[in-house]
């Protein structure tokens, strides 16, 4: 039981420090754009960064990020690493999009500007740490909701407002006319039509591949649970299963605080058992085991 619950702990230690990684680096990233006042190899410096959907979506990513740390530090705690199902979702959606930001920033801009231009200073920090960092969290370290089918058309949402905007302030306002310039180059280094119809593919394949990453890094560990569960408990009475979880949970945690009952490690036990209890039995035996042991 132990090595399944300092196995949740080191995801949550991993998930912790990566995600406060993240916030901080977007935060320095995003500073020195807005201390910059002015760069030759860039236009939108200072306020006007927020105009890149590099910024914006290194934003949304650092919030998702910032929505996951009370739930690491918790399961640090309680030994129990669950994140809600919407805070899972929206950390796919803000993935996709710096996923995004990476590729483009690999494949289109530094080709263009030069590897050493777009990945040194803030873009740095925006094009490459964030990025990547961002990729082994929603993929490694995080297991508490299987990314739905449907759900992986949601991280189109922000990225064809963007595009939306972008078109409108490049190509229907330019900049002449207080509009932006095409720093993307999306408009004039290539024909219009090639990234109109090519954005919103690349987004939903970079959230299909990420879907798939991170479905199958959570039904790997999993499996890897239950199947010490049935290595542990197997030939054993469920009952006397629950009450050794709730003994060495208690050994383990020496936590003089509240009472969190494991439910998704419990339906574990339930699931992978010939004898026959309903889960509130369960808890109810575990949570009276605890109260022995305090």
């Amino acid at each position: 039981m132990d090595r399944v619950m300092k196995i949740t702990q080191r995801q949550c230690l991993l998930a912790l420090l990566s995600s406060v990684i993240v916030v901080i680096c977007v935060f320095i990233g995003i500073t020195m754009n807005l201390t910059t006042l002015y760069d030759e190899n860039f236009d939108h410096m200072g306020i006007r960064t927020f105009c890149m959907f590099t910024v914006n979506s290194n934003i949304l990513a650092a919030l998702s990020m910032l929505l996951c740390i009370p739930y690491t530090i918790d399961g640090l705690r309680t030994g129990d690493y669950y994140l809600p199902d919407w805070v899972v979702v929206l950390m796919h959606i803000s993935v996709t999009a710096v996923s995004l930001t990476f590729l483009i920033s690999l494949c289109i801009l530094a080709p263009v500007k030069g590897f050493v231009l777009i990945f040194t200073g803030s873009r740095f920090f925006l094009h490459g740490v964030c990025p990547v960092l961002s990729i082994l969290t929603f993929c490694c370290y995080i297991r508490s909701h299987k990314i739905r089918l449907w759900e992986s058309f949601l991280p189109l949402i922000p990225v064809f407002l963007y595009a939306l905007v972008y078109l409108i302030m490049v190509v229907f306002i330019g900049e002449e006319n207080g509009g932006w310039n095409d720093f993307y180059g999306f408009a004039t280094r290539l024909p219009l039509w090639i990234p109109v119809v090519s954005i919103l593919p690349l987004t939903y394949g970079i959230a299909a591949l990420l879907r798939w990453g991170h479905n199958t890094c959570c039904q790997k560990s999993r499996e890897r649970d239950v199947e010490f569960y049935r290595q542990a408990y197997g030939d054993t009475d469920l009952v006397y299963s629950v009450a050794e979880m709730a003994r060495s949970r208690k050994k383990e945690l020496r936590s003089d605080g509240g009472i969190v009952i494991p439910t998704r490690l419990i339906g574990y036990l339930i699931q992978n058992s010939s004898d026959h209890m309903e889960p509130q039995e369960a808890y109810r035996r575990y949570f009276e085991v605890f109260l022995e042991e305090a």
